[in-house]
């Protein structure tokens, strides 16, 4: 139970309105006698504060408490300072108190200023320990006259509380590799796992987190962001002058200082025009040499190789922030949003994305949070962290949203995770992320957790030109131009099963696409299909019960899979495959070969032109820059280049496409 002085002192940190000094009972339960007190130093053994305790100074006595607190799960705060005459002059008593203590006052809402929507940890916690100054034979010392350890919250286990502000501090010999790092322009992810190889320590098991690295950066900087910015809207003008469909929208703030920028080229629209059904939305970087956040809009092109849609340079990644980012984005592509869109667990951008693009489906990107992982689960599971990971997997992967429900309480219960705040808040946004209550929704196959090291890979890229504000911006033209000669090059097509259906497939879809197809078509082969009355069921011939129901009506060209694999890839499914192939059709249904997967995706003549001007243009850049590298292949270049402008020269004009080319070249 708690004594009646430590009630009374609860009471008052408490009500910060009550500025009353606390009085001592001499009978109170937490006080002892002057002849029961011991020094500290005597006993250096004991780890629990107790009455009558002796420090030196009052900072001996907080580490003591601080060092306490860590061992129980908890950490500790400064609270109270009381000074009275008599006793010396100035401080004479200190409270430390639980971080959870007393309970945050409710701020008054400000309608012009827009407030931040941040839970207080603190929930009136009762632990508290009292120090007052004393003096003996003229020495001046601290002595604990009060002390309660009862707590009205769950403590935390040993390898939870080091992440706690109090205990988390990087080093100098730290902060020097950081400030190292932050020269090489790496990410913090990159920081943090370099350091972790260097100390040898799992995932998560640093003594700081990627947000203290964050702010340890922000203190180390010395550029000036302003001018920095200014130089960005003066390159996005220039680029505009040059090249008429180039667009870009910039927001100025009151003391005409660039807040917001966006930007997208016309190839980059154009490719959205195809492709831009199925959105990622990447708010995780930073742009290091204006310190801003950084927003990258990315699709998937019939390919199956990450393009280049859009980017947004933000001064601060808020509501406001981010819904002017959505708008901008829409501006761009002329009012066309996507059908789904995926982000990183953002909830200003949920808010956002909810009313600036309604009719889409937004989604949070799986390997966003599965980056988290380590630092949020490895030092709680211990060794039993990548069991954990594969049951992850398991009922990410699941079709059913009951199977799914079932299995989650079973993985909680299994692991221990019931009290877990990341298991709480992943199991409260499932619907997000679980490809359960996703598969009715296209994401063009981005939704697989393999997908994010092509897409990280490409982010990467432009990334690593941050030093060059210029290259930083043209760089997304150039990326076009590079997938279409990479795209050129892809292996061929290897026929396997024979079938029909894989030669149309073949002679329709893009070698990524087909290969997708493909591996459907050969697991179809091991499927048994039986015809019910409503449709059919088709299962693995191996298992006697279970199985998918595919509705198939042959006059109207419709066939469908209760996994609804086509409706989240594009692709059909093996069970589908399966009951095309026992009903004798030869092709697949023309709807089920969508145009954005299809080798000719219907560009105009006019829009193909335009490409291919882009794709020399880009040529000519990449010409010029190999060919300064040495004498022999400038030499080789200037050589080459003049005997290919005779044999141009020598060709007819079209009329149709001279302006076109005029103001592109």
């Amino acid at each position: 139970m708690i004594s009646e002085e430590a009630g009374e002192m609860l009471m008052v940190y408490d009500d910060p309105s009550n500025q009353q000094s606390l009085s001592l009972d001499d009978g109170s339960s937490t006080e002892e006698s002057h002849d029961d007190t011991r020094l500290s130093l005597e006993t250096n053994t004991d780890t629990v504060p107790y009455i009558g305790q002796r420090f030196a100074t009052h900072d001996a006595a907080y580490q003591f408490y601080s060092e306490f607190a860590k061992r129980c799960g908890f950490s500790i705060r400064r609270h109270r300072t009381e000074g009275k005459d008599g006793i010396g002059k100035g401080l004479t008593r200190r409270y430390f108190v639980c971080h959870r203590a007393g309970n945050t006052p409710v701020k008054a809402a400000n309608e012009g200023k827009q407030q931040r929507n941040r839970k207080s940890s603190r929930c009136g916690c009762q632990a508290y320990i009292r120090i007052s100054k004393s003096s003996e034979l003229g020495a001046f010392e601290w002595r604990v006259t009060g002390f309660a350890n009862h707590h009205n919250h769950e403590l935390l286990e040993p390898n939870q509380v080091r992440f706690l502000p109090a205990y988390r501090s990087i080093s100098e010999a730290d902060k020097s590799r950081i400030l190292m790092f932050a020269k090489t322009r790496i990410s913090v992810q990159q920081m943090m796992r370099l350091l972790e190889l260097e100390k040898c320590v799992e995932p998560g098991y640093l003594p700081f987190t990627e947000k203290d690295v964050r702010n340890l950066l922000q203190s180390f900087r010395k550029i000036d962001s302003e001018d920095e910015s200014i130089d960005l809207l003066r390159i996005c003008r220039n680029i505009k002058d040059k090249e008429p469909d180039f667009k870009f929208e910039y927001l100025l703030d009151s003391n005409n200082r660039l807040e917001n920028i966006a930007w997208s080229y016309a190839s980059s629209i154009e490719s959205y025009d195809v492709f831009g059904d199925a959105v990622v939305f990447d708010t995780t970087h930073r742009l290091t040499a204006i310190d801003m956040p950084l927003g990258i809009w990315i699709g998937v092109n019939n390919y199956g190789t990450p393009c280049f849609f859009g980017c947004v340079i933000l001064r601060e990644e808020n509501l406001r922030s981010l819904s002017w980012a959505l708008k901008a984005f829409l501006g761009f592509m002329n009012g066309k949003a996507p059908q789904t869109m995926l982000t990183d667990q953002n909830m200003c951008l949920k808010e956002a994305m909810a009313a600036e693009m309604p009719s889409t489906k937004h989604a949070l990107c799986i390997w966003m949070i599965v980056a988290k992982f380590p630092s949020w689960f490895n030092a709680v599971l211990g060794d039993r962290y990548n069991d954990w990971k594969a049951e992850f997997h398991r009922l990410y992967n699941l079709e059913s949203i009951e199977d799914f429900e079932l299995g989650w309480r079973d993985m909680v219960t299994s692991f221990g995770l019931h009290a877990n705040r990341h298991i709480a808040n992943l199991y409260a946004l499932r619907s997000l992320w679980a490809l359960p209550y996703l598969r009715s929704h296209f994401f063009a196959g981005m939704m697989a957790i393999g997908h994010s090291k092509s897409i990280n890979a490409f982010i990467q890229r432009f990334l690593i030109a941050q030093t060059r504000l210029p290259h930083f911006v043209e760089q997304f033209k150039d990326q076009a131009a590079e997938q279409q000669i990479m795209q050129q090059n892809l292996q061929n097509i290897n026929l396997k099963t024979g079938a029909p259906m894989e030669s149309h497939a073949a002679s329709v879809l893009t070698p990524y696409a087909f290969s997708k197809l493909q591996e459907q078509l050969v697991l179809a082969a091991h499927y048994a299909s039986f015809q019910m009355e409503d449709g059919f069921l088709v299962r693995h011939h191996t298992k006697l019960e279970g199985g998918r129901k595919v509705y198939w009506m042959p006059r109207e060209g419709i066939i469908s899979c209760s996994c609804h694999q086509f409706e989240l890839s594009g692709i059909l499914c093996r069970h589908t495959l399966r009951v095309l192939s026992t009903g004798n059709c030869f092709q697949i249904p023309e709807r089920y070969l969508p145009v954005r997967w299809r080798r000719v995706t219907g560009t105009p003549p006019s829009k193909l032109h335009s490409e291919n001007v882009q794709l020399l243009r880009n040529m000519v850049s990449s010409l010029i820059s190999e060919s300064g590298k040495s004498k022999e292949r400038l030499e080789i270049a200037t050589e080459g280049v003049s005997m290919l402008l005779s044999r141009i020269r020598e060709q007819p004009v079209s009329s149709t496409h001279g302006n076109a080319i005029q103001r592109n070249v």
